[in-house]
């Protein structure tokens, strides 16, 4: 009588095939998870991070697929709004006075806003692979939240208002923005994973995304951003009215029930300077404080270069070179900064943190037009995309992200380390708006 067969061992096997089957996405994966890696590097006049060698990666991965394989070619419209920019920047860089000295800002600028979202576009194969990296903005996230909160509680943070309270992560105080940037990433991603999971998912997933996104909420009150607390707050609203429509009664009364009562634990976790900070909003028109008087007169700044150069502007990094002949005298130059294990520094202010004025003032009204308004065509398709598609958890964030830029742009621009995050963000939306493999649901 033969031996009974044994069952053939699958496991290792399906795991090692889901493995291969995701390999592609793995330099998009490490540009994300590389940004907890602290310290940059100097070369070729510039500071380099982890993150941009693996966006550099990841660019060339992609020119690989795109000879060796077969992969979708972007549309019209999505060529259009990735090239755009780069003519115009390139058109700003040689109509500057020094071409040379401007050339760093286009090679950072095509990074950031055409090689990098280029190559995120090609690599996402399906809504597994952008709920692949949504998850790494979580586990980002989370990882630089815990670093933030733990300095905000034990006084190892940057310096605020004497004392070294201000959560940074492990970006240092010369990049408050970084954490919490990240911070928001992570909260607006794990916020749409909980609130529209896809069918197949397993019961734990909602609660734990939203459990995550609850906890994320601290560092970002820690970081003491004004400017990240409103694109958050913006963000979550569109989210939030986009999957209403999709939520019953009771479920948006208890998730509205627990944001209120869970920014309300914030306050009294973060003591009086998060209540403050939050209060100091409505104060910038009426009594503003020195950083706020500085940010209008480097928005001035940057209005002048525009009238003096309104069609190609100053050229790319134009604007620390020209700030002093068009700033006024209200500019105090610097701003200081403390704590996190650096000692006191005097940081020269070199961009007028707008993103939108920046832009104007160092490539002229022709790099605003296709920067800025490829930036609009990107949202308005997004927001088409998901009214047909049901508002899926992959669409909620590549929106929601989107729109915190937005708002974020405002009061701030690109610079740190973090700034490739904000590419992997652009490649996202870039991919939900124009890659038909977005609508592509995997089994």
């Amino acid at each position: 009588m033969a031996a009974p067969r044994t069952a053939p061992r699958t496991a290792p096997r399906t795991a090692a095939r889901l493995l291969r089957g995701r390999a592609h996405l793995l330099p998009a994966v490490a540009v994300v998870l590389l940004l907890s890696v602290p310290g940059r590097w100097t070369a070729a006049g510039g500071r380099i991070a982890a993150a941009d060698l693996a966006s550099l990666c990841l660019a060339a991965l992609c020119a690989v697929l795109v000879v060796r394989r077969p992969v979708p070619r972007p549309s019209r419209r999505a060529a259009v709004v990735l090239a755009a920019p780069a003519a115009t920047l390139a058109a700003a860089t040689m109509a500057s006075g020094d071409p040379l000295a401007a050339l760093p800002g286009f090679l950072r600028f095509l990074q950031l806003f055409v090689l990098v979202p280029l190559a995120v576009l090609l690599v996402l194969r399906d809504r597994r692979d952008a709920r692949l990296l949504a998850a790494a903005m979580v586990a980002l996230a989370l990882f630089q939240g815990a670093v933030g909160a733990a300095q905000h509680l034990t006084g190892t943070g940057a310096s605020y208002m004497g004392e070294n309270v201000r959560a940074v992560g492990t970006f240092g105080p010369l990049h408050v923005m970084g954490m919490a940037t990240v911070v928001s990433y992570g909260l607006i991603a794990a916020l749409c994973l909980g609130l529209a999971p896809p069918r197949a998912a397993s019961r734990l997933r909602r609660p734990a995304a939203l459990g995550c996104a609850a906890l994320l909420a601290l560092p970002l009150a820690f970081s003491f951003s004004r400017g990240a607390w409103l694109a958050t707050a913006a963000a979550v609203a569109v989210v939030l009215v986009a999957v209403a429509f999709r939520l019953t009664r009771r479920a948006l009364a208890v998730l509205l029930l627990g944001g209120t009562l869970l920014a309300g634990g914030t306050l009294l976790a973060g003591g009086g300077a998060v209540g403050e900070r939050l209060g100091s909003i409505g104060e910038v028109t009426g009594t503003p404080d020195q950083s706020v008087t500085d940010r209008y007169a480097m928005w001035d700044a940057a209005l002048s270069m525009w009238r003096d150069h309104p069609w190609t502007g100053t050229g790319p990094r134009g604007f620390a070179g020209h700030r002093d002949t068009h700033a006024s005298l209200a500019l105090s130059g610097g701003s200081d900064t403390a704590g996190a294990g650096e000692e006191f520094r005097r940081q020269e202010l070199q961009s007028p943190h707008n993103m939108y004025l920046l832009v104007l003032g160092e490539q002229g009204l022709a790099g605003a037009t296709a920067l800025v308004g490829g930036w609009a065509v990107l949202l308005g398709c997004c927001l088409v995309r998901l009214r047909r598609a049901g508002a899926p958890d992959v669409g909620l964030a590549a929106t929601g992200l989107l729109v915190w830029q937005a708002v974020n742009f405002l009061y701030a621009d690109v610079g740190g380390p973090h700034s490739v995050l904000t590419a992997v963000a652009f490649g996202l939306a870039a991919w939900w708006a124009f890659s038909p493999t977005a609508r592509r649901e995997p089994r």
